[in-house]
């Protein structure tokens, strides 16, 4: 439950570091930019942060392509002072359908990420570490989730840069 909790204390924290989208990466609490990821550190307690947005994202109802309205769809990797675990998140700018879980594909290892409104995460620690693992060895992460509208997104991040904007997180933090 504490897990549970905190990550809602962070998804808070990103969705209002991340409600400009663009416009925060350029804030003045951007520390690097790593090839398709880049970097944030904020607060007190202090939280560091990977971020990227997707390459390609596409929307389907029923198995035909629709047009879908959404806000800004990120993937991260966080970490907070005192030497904390690696916490892995994703927006996908729509809310989830309740319920529902989002489908990570990372070569041949897949993942499922519980939803909590417009977030999804790893459900432990222990799930986080091997996702963690995943994308520091791999080249894109595809995700899959269904909105309460009914509507399937699929969107690819590409990995590029993910390690070295992990290991700077980190660093940042430590």
């Amino acid at each position: 439950m504490t897990y549970a909790i905190g990550r809602g204390v962070a998804a808070a924290v990103f969705a209002m570091a991340m409600a400009q989208g663009a416009a925060a990466q350029e804030s003045t609490n951007n520390v690097a930019q790593l090839t398709d990821w880049s970097v944030f550190t904020d607060g007190d307690p202090k939280e560091c942060w990977g971020v990227s947005a997707p390459k390609e994202s596409s929307a389907q109802r029923d198995g035909n392509p629709v047009q879908v309205s959404r806000s800004d769809i990120l993937l991260f990797v966080t970490y907070r002072t005192g030497g904390s675990p690696a916490e892995i998140s994703f927006t996908g700018g729509y809310p989830f359908a309740p319920g529902s879980t989002v489908a990570l594909t990372i070569g041949t290892d897949k993942f499922d990420l519980f939803t909590d409104g417009e977030w999804a995460w790893p459900a432990s620690p222990d799930a986080d570490a091997a996702l963690l693992a995943a994308m520091r060895n791999g080249t894109d992460a595809t995700l899959v989730a269904r909105s309460a509208r009914g509507n399937e997104t699929t969107d690819r991040f590409s990995l590029r840069g993910f390690t070295a904007a992990n290991d700077e997180a980190k660093k940042q933090c430590q």
